[in-house]
C-alpha cells in the first residue's frame, strides 16, 4: 500500500462535484448518524503509539473556541409518538419471542435498468416454545410471491410491514425449521442514506448501494427486523448484470456466470450479524488489498479514485492496531475487513464498512471541533470501523440503547487519538464534543417502539465513559475493565442494565446512580459550591436527579487537585483558594459547576 503523507493531489472537477453532492447529502439528512453532524478535517497521519495503560498528566480544560452550535433537531427535543408500524417493528412480541434465528440465505437478483429486485430468503430458526405462527417483516411496498415450508405454501397476513406466517401444523419447542420467503418489487429510496438506492457514478456507470439502519432492513429484504435476535451465520448471493461487481458482507466465495447476461456473486458471513448491517454495493469497482498479520484487508473503490484511495486507506492498519490494542483482535477475522466506496458519508456494515469521505482526513475535509486534532485522521474510517467492536460484535438488543453503539464508538475515537498522540490530546478531543450536546431529553429512549434516540448518545455517551474513567481513577484498571467488558459481551446483544451490572460487579462500586443520571435523565449533575460561610472554607454538594447520586471529583487547582466525594447533601472542606481560584476538573468529568 502507498504510504500516507501530508500532500494531496489537486482535486479535479469530478471530485469537486462529488464533494458538493456529499455536502448536500449530509445537509439533507442531519439526524442520527454522527458522521452527518461532524465536520472534521485533513492532514498527515503520524506519531508513536503509546503503551497500553500509560499514565499522563491530565490536560487542563480546553479553551479553544467552539464552532457555532447548530439548532437542535426535532428528535433532540422530543421523541415522536410511535406509529403502529413502529410498535410492530419495535415490539419483541409473542411471534418473535417464540423462535430463535439460526441462518439466512438471501438470494437476490437486481435489475438496474428496471430498478427491480426479486429473489428469496431462506430463514432457518429453532422454536423456543410450541407454536404455529411467527413474525417476519417486509415493507408493504414489496410484493410477496410465496412462502414455502418445504413444498407447502404457507398462509400469511400483512400488517404495517409485519408478515404473520401461519403453519398448518404445530411447530415444537427445540426443533429446527426453515422457510423460503419469495418476494420482488421496486425498493423505495428512503432514509438518511437512501435505503436501497439506484444511482450512477460520476463516470455514468451503475452504482447501487444499501444502507438501512433506522429505516430497517425489511425495506428491501424479508427478515426478522429487530435487534434482539441475530442469525449465527449467513449466505448472500447477488445476481447482477455482467461487468458489474457486488461487494457484500463476509468472505467472497466466488462468482458464477449464469449464462443469461447475469453473474451471481456469493458471500459467506461466518459470524452473527444484525439485519441492518447486511449490505449490497454494486458498481464498477476495482479492488486492491493488504494484510495486517493474518487479517485480510480488502478495498473496493471506483477506478478514478484508486490512487487517492491507496494513499488514504494506508491509515487503516494503524487504526485497527489501536482498537486491537485496547479490545483484542478484530472480531470478524474469518470474514476479513473491507472498505467500500459509496456515495454517502459512511456506515458500519459488518466486515464491509461503507466509506464516502472523499479520501480526505476529517469529515469532508473540515475540522468540526475547531481544535486541530481531527485534521490528523479520516473520521469515517475511524468511527465506522469502531463499530466493528461496538455495534456489530456487541450489539444493543433494542434501538433505545443505541448509546452502546454510538457512545462507545465515539469514545473509541478518543482512544485512537490517545494511542497515537497521547492522553492530553484525547482529553482535548473529547471536551471539544461538549458544544454538540443539548441535554434536552435522556439518551435512553423508549423500548419496544423502534425508537430513535437523541444524537446526544454519541457525545454525551463518550463523555460519560470518560467520566467513569476519572471515577475509577486508575488508567491501568480502566483499560483492563474496558478490555474485559468487551471480551465478556462480544457477539452478544445486550441492554444498558447488562453494562451497569457488569461494571458494578467488576469494580465493587455502586455506579448505578452515575449511569442513570447520564443515561436516564436529560441534565448532567451540577456541583454546587458555596463560598464565604467562613474564611478558607467551601461547602459543596451535587444537584442531580438521582436521589442517591454520589460521585468523586477533582477540585482545587490543576497542579494540586484534591479528590472530594460529594453527595446530594451539603459537606464542607477547607481551602486556601478564593472562589475565583477554586477550579473543578471539568475536562475529566462531564459536569456543570455553580459557584456562589
Amino acid at each position: 500500500m502507498l504510504a500516507l503523507g501530508p500532500r494531496k493531489s489537486a482535486p479535479g472537477p469530478v471530485f469537486e462535484e462529488r464533494r458538493a453532492a456529499a455536502v448536500r447529502w449530509a445537509m439533507r439528512f442531519p439526524r442520527r448518524l454522527l458522521a452527518f453532524n461532524l465536520l472534521v478535517l485533513s492532514a498527515g497521519f503520524a506519531g508513536p503509539a503509546l503503551a497500553r495503560g500509560a499514565q499522563q498528566a491530565p490536560a487542563k480544560t480546553a479553551t479553544e473556541p467552539a464552532p457555532p452550535k447548530r439548532p437542535p433537531a426535532p428528535n433532540d427535543v422530543a421523541a415522536p409518538i410511535p406509529t403502529r408500524y413502529d410498535m410492530l417493528r419495535g415490539a419483541y412480541g409473542p411471534f418473535r419471542s417464540n423462535n430463535d434465528l439460526l441462518y439466512y440465505h438471501l438470494d437476490l437478483r437486481v435489475d438496474p435498468e428496471k430498478q427491480f429486485i426479486s429473489g428469496k430468503n431462506t430463514i432457518r430458526f429453532r422454536m423456543l416454545q410450541d407454536g404455529d405462527r411467527i413474525q417476519i417483516d417486509l415493507a408493504d411496498t414489496l410484493d410477496i410471491g410465496k412462502i414455502l415450508f418445504g413444498v407447502t405454501p404457507l398462509k400469511y397476513t400483512r400488517d404495517s410491514g409485519a408478515v404473520f406466517i401461519d403453519f398448518p401444523e404445530m411447530l415444537h419447542e427445540g426443533q429446527v425449521y426453515a422457510i423460503d420467503f419469495y418476494y420482488s418489487g421496486h425498493p423505495v429510496e428512503t432514509g438518511r442514506f437512501g435505503g436501497f438506492a439506484f444511482r450512477h457514478d460520476p463516470a455514468g456507470h451503475v452504482w447501487i448501494n444499501t444502507a438501512c439502519e433506522g429505516t430497517g432492513a425489511s425495506m428491501w429484504w424479508p427478515d426478522k427486523d429487530q435487534w434482539r435476535d441475530e442469525v449465527q451465520d449467513m449466505d448472500i448471493s447477488v445476481a447482477i448484470p455482467n461487468g458489474l461487481v457486488d461487494v457484500s458482507n463476509g468472505k467472497f466465495m466466488g462468482k458464477t456466470d449464469l449464462g443469461d447476461g447475469y453473474t451471481r456473486w456469493d458471500w459467506h458471513v461466518s459470524y452473527p450479524i444484525n439485519n441492518y448491517d447486511v449490505a449490497l454495493n454494486i458498481g464498477d469497482y476495482v479492488h486492491f488489498g493488504d494484510h495486517l498479520g493474518d487479517l485480510s484487508l480488502d478495498y473496493y473503490v471506483l477506478p478514478a479514485d484508486l490512487e487517492r484511495a491507496g494513499r488514504q486507506f494506508a491509515q487503516v492498519k494503524g487504526m485497527l492496531e489501536a482498537y486491537q490494542h485496547y479490545f483484542g483482535p478484530y472480531p470478524f477475522a474469518r470474514d476479513g475487513y473491507k472498505l467500500i466506496e459509496v456515495p454517502y458519508a459512511g456506515m458500519e456494515h459488518q466486515s464491509a464498512v461503507a466509506y464516502g469521505n472523499l479520501f480526505e482526513n476529517g469529515y469532508l475535509g473540515r475540522d468540526w471541533t475547531g481544535i486541530g486534532i481531527s485534521t490528523r485522521f479520516d473520521f469515517i474510517i475511524t468511527h465506522e470501523s469502531a463499530h466493528e467492536w461496538f455495534g456489530n460484535s456487541i450489539t444493543a438488543a433494542d434501538p433505545s440503547d443505541m448509546w452502546i453503539h454510538e457512545g462507545w464508538a465515539t469514545y473509541l475515537e478518543s482512544l485512537y487519538v490517545e494511542y497515537r498522540w497521547g492522553k492530553a490530546d484525547a482529553l482535548r478531543y473529547l471536551n471539544a464534543l461538549k458544544p454538540k450536546i443539548y441535554n434536552l431529553r435522556p439518551i435512553l429512549a423508549e423500548r419496544g417502539v423502534n425508537a430513535d434516540p437523541t444524537e446526544d448518545q454519541y457525545f454525551k455517551g463518550a463523555l460519560m465513559l470518560n467520566t467513569l474513567r476519572s471515577v475509577i481513577d486508575n488508567d491501568a484498571e480502566w483499560f483492563e475493565l474496558m478490555y474485559d467488558f468487551y471480551q465478556q459481551f462480544q457477539y452478544r446483544n445486550i441492554l444498558t442494565e447488562d453494562v451497569v451490572t457488569w461494571f458494578n460487579r467488576q469494580t465493587g462500586m455502586n455506579l448505578t446512580p452515575i449511569f442513570d443520571q447520564y443515561l436516564r435523565h436529560a441534565r448532567i449533575p451540577r456541583l454546587e459550591l458555596l463560598f464565604g460561610e467562613a474564611p478558607g472554607m467551601v461547602m459543596y454538594k451535587w444537584d442531580a436527579d438521582e436521589d442517591n447520586f454520589a460521585m468523586p471529583v477533582r477540585v482545587g487547582s490543576p497542579d494540586d487537585w484534591q479528590i472530594i466525594h460529594p453527595t446530594t447533601q451539603w459537606q464542607w472542606m477547607q481551602t486556601p483558594l478564593s472562589k475565583d481560584q477554586f477550579q473543578v476538573a471539568t475536562d475529566l468529568y462531564y459536569v456543570d459547576v455553580n459557584k456562589q
